[in-house]
């Protein structure tokens, strides 16, 4: 098949199939009152992230059969195992989680002193996918340390942001493009599993009508940190790998939501569509 015609396919595909079943998902969750108050306190669906994973498999299909090469099906396979994996995680979190506890640095400490968070697992499930991952890939220790630490602090990132109606998605879509245009080979066909499903659903978000939640976060940050570990060289990695730390340490001592508004770009841009 033709590489255009396949990218054609599969955008086309996830942006219809998850346009069409968003309202079936939001009227599930709603039914079973999963829903929780946004930031201005309507009651709205969370976990609707979960919407994404249809056209991640049924497109998966489509990209397994386009090719017999056993390293692209590896790293086709690691990347849905990534993502479905962090579906479930997050989708726990964002059902049984306790929000008394918050920040990387909260949850570890709550498990130190022999208490288990959602967020906590979280953190420790996506470390050791991370870990499964890079064993894959990594061809010595360093590099399988740098590859873990990059698909869990990824996979994080997104919940980082998601604080604000479209603000997560703002800045997936800005970064997930960027890697699209300039990753080579057959890893830039990965992103287009994901980034047309995100494309449908990025109205309900903007426009507060639903939330993503963890379920959805945790994915789109997985999806880029696998993406960093497969497709690039060991020097954009370490630059990659450098902001992932900054941008935690940062959070951890401040807030990002008071740090963007108090920038004229970063606010416009943040409330840009609402």
């Amino acid at each position: 098949m033709e590489t255009y015609i396949l990218y054609t396919i599969l955008l086309i595909l996830g942006i219809v199939g998850t346009y069409s079943i968003i309202p079936l998902f939001k009227n599930l969750l709603v039914d079973s009152n999963v829903v929780r108050p946004n930031y201005k306190g309507d009651m709205i669906p969370v976990s609707m992230g979960i919407v994404f994973l249809p056209m991640v498999v049924i497109n998966s299909a489509i990209i397994a059969v386009s090719t017999t090469n056993f390293e692209n099906l590896l790293y086709l396979f690691m990347y849905i195992f990534g993502m479905i994996s962090m579906f479930f995680a997050g989708i726990l979190d964002d059902i049984v989680g306790n929000r008394d506890v918050s920040g990387l640095k909260g949850h570890f400490k709550s498990l130190l002193k022999g208490s288990l968070t959602t967020g906590g697992f979280k953190a420790l499930f996506g470390g050791f996918i991370g870990i499964v991952i890079s064993l894959g890939v990594s061809k010595s220790m360093g590099d399988l340390i740098i590859n873990t630490l990059i698909i869990a602090l990824s996979t994080n990132l997104m919940n980082l942001l998601d604080l604000r109606p479209g603000r997560a998605i703002k800045v997936y879509l800005i970064i997930m493009v960027s890697i699209f245009i300039t990753l080579t080979g057959f890893t830039k066909v990965l992103p287009l599993l994901i980034l047309p499903n995100v494309l449908a659903y990025f109205g309900y978000d903007l426009k507060a009508k639903a939330m993503m939640g963890d379920t959805g976060s945790n994915v789109l940050g997985i999806s880029i940190g696998i993406l960093f570990v497969l497709g690039y060289s060991l020097k954009v990695r370490l630059l990659w790998l450098a902001f992932l730390i900054f941008i935690h340490i940062l959070t951890e001592k401040y807030s990002l939501t008071k740090i963007i508004e108090k920038n004229k770009v970063l606010n416009f841009i943040d409330k840009l569509g609402r």
